[in-house]
């Protein structure tokens, strides 16, 4: 299995691959998984500078996909959680989520609570399609400024 996974990775950084790496990778990085994708955003973007919007678009696209992921995956375990039901800081969660509806997916670009936002918006059977463009909105968001800013940190040489 180690050969096979090295392959894959090999066969990913080729450049010819760059946008698809960033997909994945953005996807993947988009579920529970501890993984960012703001590395390889750069990492592709400081390379092949033309593709800035490209790499962009791609990643918020996987990243956006991976949310939805995991907003069915809330969905599903919504049986699951039924133990933490009287948690107050359970119930201070739900009644803010509820107020604030699907626009709370906008947050799903925050480190450590934006997967398991979406995740307790499908929980919530918050509606599928305003959630998945308010989630699209945050992470397009983050990976323009993230990336602008990384480029102004570390201009080409």
């Amino acid at each position: 299995m180690e050969a096979w996974m090295q392959q894959l990775l090999t066969a990913l950084a080729l450049p010819e691959f760059g946008l698809s790496t960033v997909f994945v990778v953005a996807f993947v990085s988009a579920t529970l998984l501890p993984l960012g994708s703001e590395p390889a955003v750069f990492g592709l973007i400081k390379l092949n500078l033309h593709l800035f919007w490209p790499a962009i678009l791609v990643a918020t696209a996987g990243n956006t996909l991976g949310g939805v992921v995991t907003w069915w995956m809330g969905y599903g375990a919504h049986q699951a959680v039924d133990k933490y039901r009287d948690s107050p800081t359970h119930l201070r969660a739900l009644d803010w989520l509820r107020r604030i509806g699907p626009p709370a997916c906008f947050l799903s670009f925050l480190p450590v609570i934006g997967d398991p936002l979406c995740a307790v918006a499908g929980w919530l059977k918050m509606p599928l399609l305003p959630c998945t463009a308010w989630m699209a909105a945050g992470k397009f968001a983050r990976y323009v400024v993230m990336t602008t800013a990384l480029l102004f940190v570390w201009p080409s040489g």
